[in-house]
């Protein structure tokens, strides 16, 4: 990445405030959450997640279910990102799928 990339990314999550620390903790708050792990894709500027979130309260929803929840608990911080890719699951179906 060169140095240009590095302050544009610095500056878009300074600006934004959105890191996938602060995505994180907004999940596990609001939902409870027992696992996250966000994988900033775009190179470090704050504008492509992906998550994995396990949380108790998926437990009997549907997949459109789990991502609608996800959606709203972070409204706010969907609206400033490109690209969200929530991969949900209960802690039951983590279990059998996390890896070794």
């Amino acid at each position: 990445m060169s140095a240009r990339t590095d302050t544009e990314a610095d500056a878009t999550q300074a600006t934004t405030g959105i890191t996938p620390d602060t995505l994180s903790t907004t999940l596990k708050d609001k939902l409870g959450a027992s696992h996250v792990d966000i994988q900033d894709l775009s190179g470090g500027c704050g504008q492509m997640f992906e998550a994995v979130i396990v949380s108790p309260q998926f437990t009997k929803k549907t997949t459109l279910a789990r991502h609608r929840l996800v959606n709203s608990t972070l409204k706010e911080e969907i609206a400033t990102i490109h690209a969200w890719t929530p991969k949900c699951f209960t802690p039951e179906e983590w279990e059998k799928k996390k890896p070794a």
